[in-house]
């Protein structure tokens, strides 16, 4: 009788055992430095090899970390890497660091009229958009200047970067996130279609802003019934350029587009930067009552002019927030490309990415920290070549944390469930407002980095990478990671 209940209760005690250990994997590894059990059942289920991730947790004041798998492996970080960049422009330019675009008059200015050209020269601003354009021609016209009689000067000079295609990276060359950096980029170059559902009418009404001359639409969308659901999936955008033209481009929307949706928008980059600037130019200029008569003509300014206004940009604190919060990859790489030169107006231009790379080595030698493995080729991570370890971010990380620039810093990472690209995640968890990370992703490279304020209120660095056919499926385990940090003891 006894020997047959033993051999009964031995399946219940390995039953209880299994819960334990389960229950264990959520509040404490199972040896110092491991990657939590119930972490390692998520990348299981997952088929993810600890070799293809990196994981690096250390609590701020900690003297160790309390996770390091396979910290030290080189891998691809994809937008992690703005961390990076946002850092080193923080400290090395400053949170009040503004960027210049000058404005000259190239020929007799008399009673408001300028006998002669407009001269624009850009320094790199990574926020000249449609608002602070139009701010930028307002503050000319207050001026005086009123009539403009020779040509559009736009001088891109100040960058000496290669000229590569926009379509390199994925074959997508229209699509916003991937401009190329430019020392004059008005608006990045960048139309937004936008999708108004029309019942009463069964139509789709489209809307391109700004809607140059040169841009042509046709509105072949279909509205349908049921839940709006992944809607940019449901529609395709061709894109036509004129054989003779490229900048002359017809935009045709086709498919499908669902009557439960709200105003939708797609951002799209179609045509060079000196026609859409010439374009946007007359537009506004002509809203402020100016009137223009030439054309536009792509070259560098005169030396010796006396400059008619000197425009500058938001402050870097408030840029690196869109950098961050929303993975700007054309205002990340502005910014990489001015930590080499800094007050480029004064010196040091123009602008490369030899100089931006020496900076950035410079400054981390500076601060101690040694990272051989480092790769960074445009400072966005919108790049298959770039590599950081996990333990060197963390270790970035937590040397942030002790700067002085630590709040503006902080403050331009998403918050988990709030805003930015974390706006979605972490919702109704005990998470939600309390992590501060950047996430990323490319095809077969997904990563998670920042600030986590755990349970007990201490402050915690955590960096997960995955490069894997299988990172786009990550996401869960990085989520658990974050949910054990949060509850460990």
């Amino acid at each position: 009788m006894m020997r047959t209940e033993v051999l009964f209760s031995v399946p219940r005690i390995y039953q209880h055992l299994g819960s334990l250990i389960l229950l264990l994997g959520f509040t404490a590894t199972l040896c110092a430095g491991e990657l939590p059990f119930i972490v390692k059942q998520k990348l299981h289920q997952l088929a993810i090899p600890e070799t293809a991730m990196g994981v690096y947790v250390q609590e701020i004041g900690a003297s160790e970390p309390t996770v390091a798998v396979n910290a030290d492996a080189a891998m691809n970080p994809a937008s992690v890497m703005k961390l990076l960049t946002t850092y080193a422009g923080l400290e090395l330019l400053g949170p009040a660091y503004t960027w210049p675009t000058m404005l000259y008059g190239n020929g007799k200015l008399a009673d408001g009229v300028l006998h002669g050209d407009l001269v624009i020269k850009g320094y790199g601003d990574p926020k000249l958009d449609l608002e602070n354009f139009w701010l930028l021609m307002h503050r000319l016209r207050q001026t005086g200047l009123h009539e403009i009689r020779g040509n559009l000067i736009l001088d891109p000079t100040h960058y000496d970067i290669p000229n590569d295609d926009p379509g390199e990276f994925d074959g997508q060359p229209y699509r916003t996130y991937n401009i190329l950096p430019e020392a004059l980029l008005v608006n990045y170059r960048a139309s937004t279609i936008h999708l108004f559902p029309q019942p009463e009418k069964n139509a789709v009404r489209v809307v391109i802003d700004p809607l140059p001359d040169s841009l042509h639409v046709q509105n072949h969308l279909k509205l349908t019934q049921g839940a709006c659901g992944d809607w940019r999936n449901l529609l395709a955008i061709d894109v036509i350029a004129d054989k003779d033209d490229k900048n002359n481009v017809t935009v045709v929307l086709s498919g499908n587009f669902s009557r439960q949706c709200a105003e939708q928008s797609v951002m799209l980059s179609l045509q060079d930067s000196a026609i859409y600037t010439r374009d946007l130019f007359k537009r506004l200029w002509a809203q402020q009552g100016g009137l223009f008569h030439g054309d536009v003509v792509v070259g560098q300014a005169p030396q010796g002019l006396t400059p008619l206004k000197m425009y500058q940009s938001p402050p870097l604190a408030d840029i690196i927030r869109g950098i961050n919060k929303f993975s700007n990859n054309i205002a990340a790489r502005q910014l990489y490309l001015t930590l080499g030169t800094g007050d480029a107006v004064v010196n040091n231009s123009p602008a490369t990415l030899a100089k931006s790379d020496a900076a950035i080595r410079r400054w981390l030698a500076g601060k101690q920290l040694n990272f051989p493995e480092l790769v960074v080729e445009n400072g966005s991570g919108l790049s298959r070549k770039e590599r950081i370890s996990a333990r060197h971010m963390g270790q970035l990380l937590l040397a942030a944390f002790n700067s002085p620039v630590m709040p503006e810093f902080i403050s331009s990472l998403p918050i988990a469930a709030v805003d930015g690209t974390l706006k979605n995640r972490f919702a109704d968890t005990p998470v939600k407002g309390l992590a501060h990370m950047k996430t990323g992703a490319l095809n077969n490279v997904r990563a998670l980095a920042g600030y986590l304020l755990d349970k007990k209120g201490r402050r915690v660095v955590v960096v997960f990478f995955v490069n894997h056919d299988q990172a786009g499926q990550s996401r869960a385990a990085m989520d658990t990671l974050v949910h054990w940090v949060y509850d460990r003891p």
